[in-house]
């Protein structure tokens, strides 16, 4: 068998580490190093996207700064690759940021709270995730009204944890680092919230939302369909539909086999085309419409289309092939990793040369809303966002040697929060710079020059 290196000798590894990144110099951010601008990086993501809908991705960008972070991976990605980095790489979330984790269905029907997004995800150096988590929560502080003051409390108590955890983890079990839960979510407020939706957020909850009974439809009786929900939701018929519900053949082959068994019991009844996200707004996504034992028996699959990761450009070939080839396939790859359950029906398809990967809809999803925060709360919140993704990191990477990069003191934690402030701030400058040129262009200037 294989000679397994130590977890003390990986600690040791990471100590050393700091030879190469101190880590004093995670606080460094500067913007004068840039050699490209934000607003053409945001335009070269926008190729190959859906033209109609850039415009609408730039109106939801331009809403507020955080609104902007969340959309413009692409840009810290650049930025990121502008610093040093530890060279300790793990499977990274890749958009890591307090929206992004949240409730949803797994595989026993019980309500699960975890990282949900994994759009970016790629092995990275790990304190990309840790940094984008910590700017988030300042920005999210200064949206929810917050001083400088609680925002930087906030990711202050974001990395503490994220680093006592890490520590702790170092030290368990490698099955009681897999199996770990975090028991106290019920009684962290928001969280609490959270699991409150998303009990409301059935199947059944989706189905009054998203479709009608039709009269008439292709001829026939009262049949259930999609509703046209501009600029949304709209339904997809002939050829476009026939391709989806193709492409669910080749899904079906990514599913485990008992998952197939179980999908192979529903009947497609209709497809349509949903607009979804922030940063995913523009690339084609697809939902289908399928019933099992009967009426009452609904299942909304959504098929969305997956490119390269924003990080994907600032890495080396090994991590660019984590998944494969496949773009979908690469997203699974990253969530199964790092989540402790899985929606059970997550998998990937191919369609007319695209990556798509495929999940359930609205099964019992929830997160936080900012706007309903109060101070205290995102202070309590943010524990839990650093326990979260440092539970994900330590599944999917080595919890021992990130562990003994950082230490026990606050030294890593001091720099990163200095970092949050410092590129928060950035972050402000590049949303007013998008505002003004959307002022100046007719809404279109990050999208002008996309694929036709």
């Amino acid at each position: 068998m294989t000679q397994v290196v130590s977890s003390a000798e990986r600690f040791a590894q990471g100590q050393d580490r700091r030879k190469q990144m101190r880590r004093v110099e995670h606080k460094t951010w500067k913007g004068k190093d840039r050699r490209e601008s934000a607003l053409r990086l945001l335009r070269a993501s926008t190729r190959g996207r859906v033209p109609a809908l850039v415009a609408l991705k730039n109106q939801l960008m331009a809403v507020s700064p955080f609104g902007y972070f969340r959309g413009a991976v692409p840009v810290m990605a650049y930025d990121l690759s502008l610093i040093s980095n530890t060279g300790i790489c793990n499977q990274l979330c890749g958009d890591a940021h307090v929206r992004n984790l949240g409730a949803f269905a797994g595989p026993d029907g019980r309500i699960v709270f975890d990282i949900n997004d994994f759009d970016e995800t790629i092995v990275a150096p790990f304190e990309w995730d840790v940094k984008r988590m910590a700017v988030s929560l300042v920005l999210a502080s200064r949206e929810a009204g917050g001083k400088d003051l609680q925002g930087s409390e906030a990711a202050s108590v974001f990395l503490a944890s994220y680093r006592a955890s890490m520590t702790a983890f170092a030290k368990m079990p490698v099955l009681e680092v897999a199996r770990y839960q975090v028991r106290r979510l019920g009684s962290v407020s928001p969280v609490g919230g959270i699991l409150r939706m998303a009990e409301r957020a059935t199947p059944a909850h989706t189905l009054a939302t998203l479709t009608e009974v039709k009269k008439g439809v292709m001829g026939g009786g009262p049949q259930r369909i999609f509703k046209t929900i501009p600029p949304t939701l709209k339904r997809v018929t002939g050829v476009a539909a026939d391709k989806v519900v193709g492409s669910l053949k080749m899904y079906a082959g990514s599913l485990q086999p008992e998952r197939r068994h179980f999908l192979a019991q529903y009947k497609v009844v209709d497809v349509a085309f949903k607009v979804v996200g922030t940063g995913s707004v523009g690339l084609r996504d697809y939902v289908v419409f399928m019933e099992g034992n009967g009426a009452k028996d609904p299942l909304f699959l959504q098929i969305k289309e997956e490119v390269a990761s924003g990080y994907a450009a600032y890495v080396g070939r090994p991590a660019v092939k984590s998944g494969r080839g496949h773009e979908g396939q690469r997203v699974v790859n990253g969530e199964r990793a790092m989540q402790l359950q899985s929606d059970p029906f997550l998998g990937w398809t191919t369609m007319d040369g695209r990556d798509y990967l495929v999940r359930q809809l609205n099964d019992h999803k929830a997160s936080i809303k900012l706007a309903e925060l109060k101070e205290s709360e995102l202070v309590e919140y943010a524990a839990v966002c650093g326990e979260m993704l440092a539970r994900g990191h330590a599944r999917a990477g080595d919890a021992a040697m990130v562990a003994g990069y950082m230490g026990s003191s606050g030294r890593f934690d001091d720099a990163v929060c200095a970092f949050a402030e410092g590129y928060a701030n950035q972050t402000e400058a590049d949303w007013k710079e998008l505002v003004r040129s959307l002022k100046t262009t007719g809404k279109k200037a990050v999208g002008k020059k996309t694929a036709k």
